[in-house]
């Protein structure tokens, strides 16, 4: 293993934060891909594709400043149309840059909440959206919605989706048509942020981003939304992606 393959987290709260997020992702998916990008800090938010990203508070006895930035994109599918989950940790030591597309389960095992060590995994042929991520540059900002607004018609919604899809017989609860009930639903506008679709706060609701009280920003490029939190950001294009997944929302 080359010092490349073993990444330094500059707390081990993070890594544990890190952790979290894989979970959550792998209970959509367990063949989940995720894709990786290390960037050393100065240039960290333009490599990251979401624009000045926020890393999670610094804990007890970690360093001032961060040598580099690590950030893992995953993609939530929730109806045909899916969104990009970005998280980003600190990093004590980079000793090169990373890109690579790697499997999600295999990262979540190389993650060491004990000492914050991330052993990256070999990479992986990558899903079609790997290759498409939110641009580095360019974002404009919308809005600061109101978590405590966000939240409830969040939580409104993922009932309304589970009361309908369950008054579906079960011989026609099939895959297409619960993405197709996803899809009315989560298209809705935001209250809030009328131009951000109510997928995008779905999304930042089921990896743990959105909670009462989170400070939230919305910013905009071309045909990406973006909605971020202090844990990560949530990106959804407005336009139609490639791919399609399961509308079903795993519930706490």
């Amino acid at each position: 293993m080359t010092t490349t393959d073993r990444l330094l987290l500059a707390d081990t709260g993070e890594a544990a934060d890190l952790s979290a997020f894989l979970v959550r992702l792998l209970r959509f998916d367990r063949a989940a891909a995720v894709r990786l990008q290390a960037v050393a800090a100065p240039g960290a938010p333009g490599a990251l594709g979401t624009a000045a990203p926020t890393a999670p508070t610094a804990g007890a006895g970690a360093p001032e400043a961060a040598a580099g930035v690590l950030a893992v994109f995953g993609r939530l599918p929730l109806g045909s149309a899916g969104a990009l989950a970005v998280r980003t940790v600190r990093l004590e030591r980079l000793d090169a840059a990373a890109d690579r597309t790697v499997s999600a389960g295999q990262l979540l095992e190389a993650v060491d909440d004990r000492d914050g060590t991330l052993r990256l995994p070999a990479p992986v042929t990558g899903p079609a959206w790997a290759g498409l991520l939110p641009p580095r540059t360019g974002w404009q900002p919308v809005g600061e919605p109101s978590a405590e607004a966000v939240f409830p018609e969040v939580t409104a919604a993922v009932r309304e989706f589970k009361e309908r899809s369950e008054a579906v017989p079960e011989h026609h609860r099939t895959r297409t048509v619960l993405d197709a009930l996803a899809d009315e639903i989560w298209a809705r506008p935001l209250a809030a942020v009328p131009e951000l679709p109510l997928r995008a706060a779905h999304a930042a609701y089921v990896v743990g981003f959105l909670k009462p009280a989170t400070a939230l920003t919305v910013h905009r490029a071309g045909s990406w939304r973006r909605l971020s939190a202090p844990a990560g950001s949530i990106a959804v294009r407005t336009a139609a992606a490639p791919g399609a997944g399961l509308g079903l929302s795993p519930l706490r």
